[in-house]
C-alpha cells in the first residue's frame, strides 16, 4: 500500500520516497524549487491531454510537495529520503539522472544504508514509476530485500470531471473531525480493505488532522455514513504551492459497494478541493477504482509499483 504523502495509500474504490545533504542544503533546494514552480509547469487544456497531465504530474508533484507531512527529509543526489511517523521511510525522485545500472545499485546500496544504519525506520516504500528510466532498478530492489507490491495505476484529471454525482437516497456524505469520528472512520477504511483494524494508522491520521486543522489547504477526512454506520471513508490532500489536490485511502465496505457511494464521496472531496482553488486531482488507483475513475473523467498516465523493505 503506497504511503503517501506518505504518504498516501492508493483510492481503490472497492477495497477503495555519495553521503546525504545536510538539512539546510535540503531546505535551499526546496526553496529553489517553489520559486521556480510557476514558471515550469505545464499547461493543462480543458480536454484531459494524457501527455500534459503527465508533464504536471512530473514537475509539480515529484518535488518537496510529495513529502509534505515528513519528520525528516534528506537528498542523495537525485533521491529525496523522506521518514515519516510510525517508523515508515520513503524513496522519491524527479528521475535517476540518467544513471545507469551500476550507479542506481550504488543508489540503492545508499538509500538502505541510510535508512536502515541512521533511522529507526521499520518499513522502507521505494516509489517507482513505469514511465521513468532505470535500468536494472528492479533487480537492484529485489537483491537487497525490496519487495514489490501491488503496481498502480496514476490517475490524474480536472477536478470538474468529478462533481456529477450525488449521495443516494440514505445516504450522508460528511468530513470527520472529532477524534472518535476519525477513529470509526479509520476502522472502516481498514476493514473495507480486508485489514485488521489498525489503532497506531488512526492515532497518527488524527494527528495531522489537528496538526493541519488551522491551515486552509490542511488534510481532510471523508465518510458516507447510512443509518449511522460509516461505509466509506477516504481522505482529500490538497498539495502545497501546486494546482494539485489528491484523493487518498478510500474504500467502501463490501455489503455497500455497487450503489454510487464512492463517486458521491469523491464528489464531494472533489468539490472542496476547488473551493480551495485546486484544479486537478490525481490518485494511485488499483485495478477496482480505475474504470470508476476514468468514467469519471479521470486519465491514467502511467503506473506506479512500491517496493518495500523491512527490517
Amino acid at each position: 500500500m503506497t504511503t503517501m504523502n506518505a504518504a498516501p495509500a492508493p483510492d481503490p474504490a472497492v477495497p477503495d520516497p555519495a553521503p546525504a545533504s545536510p538539512p539546510d542544503a535540503v531546505s535551499a533546494a526546496q526553496a529553489g524549487a517553489s520559486a521556480s514552480a510557476e514558471a515550469r509547469r505545464a499547461p493543462v487544456s480543458d480536454a484531459p491531454d494524457p501527455a500534459a497531465l503527465l508533464r504536471a504530474y512530473d514537475e509539480e508533484l515529484r518535488t518537496e510537495a510529495e513529502t509534505p507531512s515528513a519528520l525528516r527529509v534528506e537528498l542523495l543526489g537525485p533521491l529525496r529520503l523522506a521518514e515519516f511517523a510510525g517508523g515508515r521511510g520513503f524513496i522519491t525522485y524527479r528521475d535517476l539522472g540518467g544513471a545507469d545500472a551500476t550507479a542506481i545499485g550504488r543508489l540503492v546500496d545508499a538509500a538502505l544504508a541510510h535508512f536502515r544504519d541512521q533511522t529507526a525506520c521499520t518499513e522502507v516504500e521505494w516509489k517507482t514509476r513505469g514511465h521513468d528510466v532505470g535500468p536494472g532498478l528492479h533487480e537492484s530492489l529485489v537483491a537487497r530485500g525490496f519487495v514489490p507490491e501491488e503496481t498502480e495505476s496514476i490517475m490524474i484529471g480536472p477536478l470538474t470531471a468529478l462533481l456529477d454525482a450525488h449521495a443516494p437516497a440514505g445516504v450522508v456524505i460528511r468530513r470527520a473531525t472529532e477524534p472518535d469520528d476519525v477513529r470509526a472512520v479509520c476502522a472502516a477504511v481498514d476493514r473495507a480493505f480486508g485489514e485488521d483494524v489498525d489503532p497506531v494508522r488512526a492515532e497518527e491520521i488524527l494527528a495531522r488532522l489537528e496538526r493541519e486543522a488551522d491551515r486552509a489547504d490542511g488534510m481532510q477526512l471523508w465518510a458516507a455514513e447510512v443509518d449511522g454506520v460509516i461505509v466509506c471513508g477516504g481522505r482529500l490532500e490538497p498539495v502545497p504551492g501546486t494546482r494539485f489536490v489528491g484523493i487518498w485511502g478510500g474504500a467502501t465496505l463490501p455489503a455497500y459497494r455497487g450503489r454510487g457511494i464512492y463517486r458521491a464521496l469523491t464528489a464531494a472531496r472533489a468539490r472542496e478541493a476547488l473551493a480551495m482553488g485546486r484544479t486537478l486531482v490525481h490518485s494511485d488507483s488499483t485495478e477496482d477504482s480505475r474504470p470508476i475513475l476514468e468514467r469519471s473523467g479521470l486519465v491514467k498516465v502511467s503506473t506506479t509499483t512500491p517496493y518495500v523493505w523491512r527490517r
